[in-house]
């Protein structure tokens, strides 16, 4: 067997092995999302979400408002667009990850599209006694669902091209835990059920699993398109 075709074989394992995994968690992801959908159309949620405001009220602890406030003001629109424009900025002056410029905004902006159509569909109104204002439907959260694929992502290119694995896993460790806080002050806050961020972790997490690996395959074809027109004219006689 040659070395090409030995190469061959193993770029097309990988891709097989990848767009399983991909596939299987994406599959998972829509499941657990549909899932969550029902129980909130069949009322069945109520107690969960009951018992979370009080869980998460006893866990952050009262008169924490302000630091609260702060913390989900990391997955606003307004800070997610701050944040994606400066990483777009910076991936466009280093030549080697340009591409990821175009990754930001499509995850970033899918993730916000998708929410507002998810939002029209289930129309579920938002908790009553808010302790901030909020406007719009409830379900599924936007703030946990930009806050899964946003900081997904930055989960992503950390572990991709961060090498020292103490850095690495701590970047990774510290991402989690940020989305997993702003999931909290979200129901802390009482402007989302529990079920409302569950669900927007998922959906956000599917979205990204969708994203990355077709924008990937996007990047290699446009990267192979290029490299063969670049061959062809350098063949071209002058």
């Amino acid at each position: 067997m040659t070395t090409s075709l030995r190469r061959l074989l193993a770029g097309l394992t990988l891709f097989v092995t990848e767009f399983a995994i991909t596939l299987g968690l994406g599959a998972l992801g829509v499941a657990g999302f549909l899932a969550l959908g029902r129980e909130v159309f069949d009322q069945d949620a109520a107690t969960f979400d009951a018992a979370a405001f009080r869980w998460v009220r006893r866990l952050l602890g009262p008169g924490r408002q302000q630091w609260v406030e702060a913390c989900t003001f990391l997955a606003s629109r307004y800070f997610i667009t701050a944040a994606g424009l400066v990483l777009i900025a910076v991936f466009l002056l280093r030549r080697r990850h340009r591409w990821y410029s175009l990754l930001v905004p499509v995850v970033a902006l899918g993730s916000i599209t998708l929410n507002l159509v998810l939002k029209q569909l289930y129309q579920r109104p938002r908790p009553l006694l808010a302790l901030t204002s909020a406007s719009g439907l409830s379900f599924p959260s936007g703030h946990a669902m930009i806050s899964a694929s946003f900081y997904g992502l930055l989960m992503y290119l950390v572990w991709a091209h961060v090498r020292p694995p103490l850095l690495r896993y701590g970047l990774v460790s510290l991402l989690g835990l940020l989305v997993l806080l702003i999931g909290l002050t979200r129901v802390y806050l009482r402007v989302h059920y529990a079920t409302d961020v569950l669900a927007g972790f998922v959906a956000g997490a599917v979205w990204l699993l969708v994203a990355i690996p077709l924008l990937k395959q996007i990047e290699m074809h446009v990267k192979n398109r290029f490299r063969q027109q670049l061959q062809a004219a350098e063949k071209q006689p002058t």
